[in-house]
């Protein structure tokens, strides 16, 4: 019987990258990961959830819960507050599951000092023109707020090397790059010493 270790899971890459599918397809095949619902002020976007993509809260909720310590990392990106709730991870890793957090090359330099042996895997596009193509598919970025995003990308990008893995979300093989992405944490999770998560 193989036997592992429950890992916290930092997946990192740039606006449009493809983060959120990719933990959707890890998620519906593997039973042992938790991923981290983010809280948000900023306004849910078409097809989004309550609850399911986010927790969507209002500035002043947001606040309270900062001010009470209750996230492990918060951040202000575009202009909204998101934050990663403590209780949702040790629970998780109580029970023995992976933790999955999907956070911005901030956040995750935080949880970085934060959980020593977290591990970190960033989400690389195919190419800028690809990633380009993914954010006007959202229909939601305008020329200055597309252009600024593909800059903080391409500087995200040369930081790379900062993370434990990178891996390239090819186009059209999500089945694939989400089963890379599985091996990484199972292997991770079962090396000795085990990597220890302590949240305090």
């Amino acid at each position: 019987m193989t036997y592992f270790n429950p890992l916290l899971v930092v997946i990192s890459g740039p606006s449009g990258v493809g983060k959120d599918v990719l933990i959707e397809k890890i998620n519906s095949v593997k039973k042992n990961y938790h991923f981290t619902i983010t809280t948000t002020t900023r306004p849910m976007r078409l097809g989004e959830k309550n609850g399911v993509n986010h927790n969507f809260v209002t500035q002043v909720a947001f606040q309270k819960m900062k001010n009470e310590n209750k996230f492990l990392e918060w951040a202000k990106v575009y202009g909204n507050f998101y934050g990663v709730p403590k209780k949702q991870i040790t629970n998780a890793i109580k029970s023995g599951k992976h933790v999955l957090v999907r956070v911005d090359m901030q956040g995750a330099n935080r949880i970085r000092s934060i959980v020593k042996d977290s591990l970190h895997i960033f989400i690389l596009p195919p190419s800028i023109k690809t990633l380009r193509n993914h954010l006007l598919k959202r229909g939601v970025n305008d020329e200055v707020d597309m252009g600024r995003r593909l800059s903080e990308a391409r500087t995200e990008m040369d930081c790379s090397s900062d993370f434990d893995y990178s891996v390239i979300n090819v186009e059209n093989q999500l089945e694939q790059t989400a089963h890379i992405l599985n091996t990484i944490i199972e292997k991770e999770s079962q090396k000795l010493p085990p990597r220890k998560i302590f949240i305090s």
